[in-house]
């Protein structure tokens, strides 16, 4: 609810929820109103000083033009809805001018002319405020989805309102843990020329740009014990080639612990485990090194993958770290 109904039910109630954008318009709408009944009351000159300040509030309805222009017009013209950007626009442009030229005419003093401008203000702003009533916002609600006019708030927060206070947000700031968000969204990119993984959609390029910056080194060996991948990493702990793919994993390792890789594969062909791990001195660097047995759903071998990783730097970390420290 906007600061101005001073904590009185807002006529909306009910109508929208609270914090809803088109609400939102329509309180401000009710706090221009608000603010040109409050001017008419103005005695011209003993009150200049009053005009002034009330005046230059209800000149920030260039903040509810703005978010219209950049926030719901671009939403309407999705739908094919483009007079509102044409038309509605150009009649904002002229109520700007219209303010321009009436605070100019403040600063003159001249009672009778700012009675004048100020009345010819008032009907564009409450021609305005109709066409916005009666037409354009009913007609936005029956277009837009609720994720729609959920994806304005980030959007209207930099832009800004005619309140002192910000609106309470919509929907309600209620965190929920990724893990618990269960809603399913319509996607806002194309997945035809993408591959659906268990969670989401990534191009060929995306999956490679990923095991490319990935700070560990990652080999796959299909179930027939062939080198069927590696990523490519800037750093990599254990050097690799394009050769190696296709070669039988055997191969791949010196001849003093062949013996022990065989026993992995050995181990998760049958079954009997899923992970084996080691830890060791290299060079300077502690390096870790995981081999995970690669099943699926129901259970089938299908490889392994060999991660390892130098992790140096995280086995000196201490306490805690929660801001971003770039510099």
């Amino acid at each position: 609810m906007s600061e101005f109904l001073n904590n009185k039910p807002s006529p909306l109630e009910g109508q929208f929820p609270d914090g809803h954008p088109v609400r939102t318009y329509l309180e401000e709408n009710l706090l221009i109103r608000d603010l040109m009944r409050q001017i008419e009351r103005i005695r011209i000159p003993e009150q200049l000083i009053l005009l002034k300040e009330l005046f230059e509030k209800l000149s920030k309805i260039d903040l509810h033009f703005t978010r219209k222009e950049n926030q719901l017009f671009p939403y309407l013209e999705k739908y094919g809805w483009t007079s509102p950007s044409q038309g509605m626009w150009t009649f904002h442009d002229q109520i700007r001018e219209e303010i321009k030229k009436t605070r100019e005419i403040i600063n003159s003093e001249d009672a009778e002319a700012i009675s004048t401008q100020m009345q010819q203000l008032f009907r564009f702003l409450e021609q305005i405020m109709n066409v916005e009533e009666q037409r354009l916002f009913p007609r936005a609600m029956q277009m837009l989805s609720q994720e729609e006019w959920k994806e304005f708030k980030e959007g209207d927060k930099e832009i800004g309102w005619m309140f002192d206070t910000p609106p309470t947000p919509y929907p309600a700031d209620t965190y929920i843990h990724p893990s618990q968000d269960t809603q399913k969204r319509k996607l806002p990119f194309d997945t035809e020329d993408k591959t659906h993984y268990d969670e989401g959609y990534l191009t060929p390029e995306q999956v490679n740009a990923i095991f490319r910056i990935l700070p560990v080194d990652i080999t796959y060996v299909n179930e027939n014990d062939q080198v069927v991948f590696y990523n490519r990493g800037e750093e990599r702990v254990f050097p690799r080639s394009a050769g190696i793919i296709g070669r039988e994993v055997k191969f791949c390792h010196p001849p003093k612990s062949v013996d022990q890789v065989i026993k992995i594969l050995e181990a998760f062909k049958a079954g009997t485990q899923d992970l084996a791990e080691f830890w060791i001195n290299f060079k300077g660097q502690f390096i870790h090194i995981q081999y995970f047995a690669v099943r699926d759903p129901d259970g089938t071998y299908r490889g392994v993958i060999e991660m390892s990783q130098d992790v140096t730097h995280i086995r000196e970390l201490e306490g805690e770290q929660r801001l971003l420290d770039w510099e």
